[in-house]
């Protein structure tokens, strides 16, 4: 399984200075009020539970705070909520436009797909692929029916996402990249770019994973991880080219 890839996904996210996340480690579980699957002696994760995280009241709907589909999201960044339009007209959901270029360069560098693109449009999905056996994938010829998931904010600060399920790829090929998760954005936030452009990412990253010690030493330490960051600093470096190639903004935190 590869649920510990949210612990990564925390790390990743601290270190770029994004902080989104909900804080997460990886443990070993021995009561047996639970079930075998998490006391079978392979670490697992176990993730802050936040009660402030707004939820929708619909039964079929409780994993947004807000509602989108992907035509509706498009128009959302074409608004620049927040920016050239007030949060509260009828294209935004209260949502800053910059948390967009967060999330979209999070996605990108976990090649996360169940958020802005459960239904795996952006890539070809192996036929194992749940978005496959579940006839998800059949429904990218029409853009009315893709919808997003897992898009949260708190009740204190809505105009802020937040970040889970964050158990992305680790294995997707270099040539099969979702490069639909960065469809549409154009600014991305200044420190995580100015992160992966020093080099530096792999040194952050262990010294970052080192702080628990379950998680390195189930992944073979520096030497067992190096590979893992690898892969994502080279996404990171085709986002950047991404970045350069479109022009696009970089985005100061105040």
């Amino acid at each position: 399984m590869n649920d510990w890839f949210e612990v990564f996904a925390f790390h990743l996210d601290r270190v770029l200075g994004l902080n989104r996340s909900l804080p997460a480690v990886l443990r070993n579980f021995h009561s047996e009020v639970l079930p075998y699957r998490y006391i079978s002696g392979t670490p697992r994760p176990a993730v802050w539970w936040d009660p402030d995280i707004q939820h929708l009241a619909e039964k079929d709907n409780d994993q947004n705070s807000v509602q989108l589909t992907w035509v509706q999201y498009q128009k959302l960044l074409q608004a620049r909520c927040g920016s050239h339009t007030d949060q509260r007209s009828a294209h935004c959901v209260g949502v800053q436009h910059s948390e967009w270029g967060r999330l979209a360069l999070f996605d990108f560098l976990l090649q996360i797909n169940d958020r802005l693109d459960r239904c795996c449009c952006g890539f070809i999905p192996d036929l194992t692929e749940l978005c496959v056996e579940n006839l998800l994938h059949a429904k990218c010829g029409n853009t009315k029916d893709l919808k997003l998931v897992h898009i949260l904010v708190r009740k204190a600060d809505p105009s802020r996402l937040v970040f889970i399920d964050n158990a992305g790829r680790p294995q997707q090929s270099t040539d099969n990249l979702n490069f639909r998760l960065v469809e549409g954005i154009d600014e991305f936030p200044e420190k995580a770019v100015s992160v992966l452009h020093s080099g530096c990412l792999e040194n952050l990253l262990l010294r970052s994973l080192y702080t628990d010690r379950e998680f390195w030493d189930s992944h073979g330490g520096a030497g067992g991880l190096r590979p893992l960051i690898q892969v994502v600093q080279q996404r990171g470096n085709i986002l950047l080219q991404h970045i350069r190639d479109k022009k696009l903004r970089l985005k100061r935190d105040l």
